[in-house]
This record gives C-alpha cells, structure tokens and sequence, in this order.
C-alpha cells in the first residue's frame, strides 16, 4: 500500500494541482480521474484516505484537506518503509472540480521516451534530478502485464534477455493483461538504490523506467543514485516537498471536503 499513496499523491499534483481531485466519484458534474487511462484499475489507497479522512472529522471537523491528508500520507508510507522523511506543508484545501481529459493528457505514461518525461515534469515546476528521484519509488510496487508486455517481447536492445524471459513466466503475450510484476525483481517490498541498479543492468520494468537510463541526460544521475543511497533520499525528498507544493488551493478558494470522494453539498 505504501506505493499506491505515493503513487496516488504523485497522480493527484500532475492534475490540476494538489488539490485532492483524484479522489472525486463520478456524477453528472464531475468526469472523475479514476477512469483515466493511467489510473483505472491500477490507482488504489482511497479507502485509506477516506478512513483517515473520517477519522480527522470526528476529532475537527472541517478543518483538514483531503489534498493534506494525501500529502501526508505519502510522506508517512515513505517512512514507513524506511524512507526518507521530510516536512509536509499544510494549508491545501480542495477541488471543487476534477479532470479526467487532463488526466489523461498530463499524466506520464509507461511508454514516454525521455525528452517526454522530462517535459512533463517542467510543466509542474520539476527538473530532470527531480524526475529520476521521483522515479526511485519504483523500487516499491507493481505493474500490470500490459504495461511491460511490449518491452518484455521486443528482443530490444535496452532489456536484458534474462531479465525479459524471467519476465515472460507471468506476462503471456496474449491475455493476463492485469497479472503483476514487481517494478524491482530483487528487492520489491524495500526502500533502496536497487532500482538505479536494474537500470544500469538493463533490467528496467517499464520503457519509461528504462529510458532514465539509455544514453541520455539522465544516466549520470542513475548512476549517483546507484552508488549513493543518501543522495537519493535527500533528492527524492525534497522532490516530493516541491511536487506536494504545486498549484494548492488556499485562503478561499476550493472547500474543506466532508467526504473525499464528494464535493459538499
């Protein structure tokens, strides 16, 4: 669960700001971001917010953000799994509004080349050093069958043979689109610099993984990252403190939410 609230927090800031409008249910107003095609069936942790959410109201109601109650949690999964922590501004209130068309737009997607990536992140204020930092998560979580099945039968040069027949035992080429693969095969349920490393060795799950490191502008930060574990929790923190930073909605505008997945009535 630890990476689907960082993941889910990531996905919320891409979208129109921190603003908690990834938690919005579906209504005749509201085309919800649920749906899109980079978090259907595969975004997950609203429960957990909902129930911290519930839990918040009874002690004062009104007063804290579903947006703060993601931000936190993502920094409070990262610690957990002995990740680095850092200070979460708080203040955000949220959306009234969500974006589904944004949504799928905005988000990164498995199969962005860097020069992609990187645009992506300097839209909302973050560099090429914050891109890779935020990318270290996957050294946490999995990915469906679908999202890694072309990379895995390409015979690419950018994927290590072994790395994609071992790969192949659960990702058939035809069918089992939703069974899941580790985003890191040697230490999938630990915070560490192992991911930078599978990348050295050509052992990136995802295209958009492994494009961090092909030859391009990135490779020399893969490559700190791999040796130096400190430098990426000081990275990878203060990323998330900047992405946690864009766009919140403060003093009167948005509301305090009663219910994550509902605008107030």
């Amino acid at each position: 669960m630890a990476a689907s609230l960082i993941r889910l927090h990531f996905h919320d800031c891409f979208v129109q700001g921190c603003d908690a409008s990834i938690l919005l249910d579906e209504t005749s107003f509201i085309k919800s971001e649920k749906t899109a095609l980079q978090n259907k069936n595969s975004a997950r942790g609203f429960e957990v917010i909902e129930k911290a959410k519930s839990e918040v109201e009874k002690k004062c109601p009104g007063v804290v953000s579903c947006a703060d109650i993601i931000a936190v949690a993502a920094r409070d999964a990262t610690e957990y799994v002995n990740g680095p922590s850092y200070t979460v501004l708080l203040g955000r209130r949220d959306s009234t509004t969500a974006s589904r068309a944004r949504a799928n737009k905005e988000l990164p997607r498995f199969t962005d080349a860097l020069d992609k990536l990187i645009s992506r992140f300097q839209k909302i204020g973050l560099n090429a050093r914050d891109l890779v930092a935020l990318s270290g998560s996957h050294t946490l979580g999995q990915a469906q069958c679908a999202t890694f099945r072309d990379r895995i039968y390409s015979n690419g040069s950018d994927i290590d043979a072994g790395f994609a027949t071992t790969r192949r035992r659960r990702c058939p080429a035809v069918g089992g689109d939703g069974n899941l693969a580790p985003l890191d095969l040697v230490t999938p349920n630990s915070w560490d610099s192992n991911y930078f490393k599978n990348l050295i060795q050509r052992k990136g799950l995802l295209e958009s993984d492994q494009v961090l490191f092909s030859g391009g502008s990135t490779d020399s930060i893969v490559k700190e990252y791999s040796k130096n574990r400190a430098a990426f929790n000081s990275d990878f923190a203060s990323a998330m403190i900047k992405m946690g930073n864009y766009k919140p909605l403060t003093g009167s505008k948005g509301q305090i939410r009663r219910i994550c997945s509902a605008v107030n009535k």
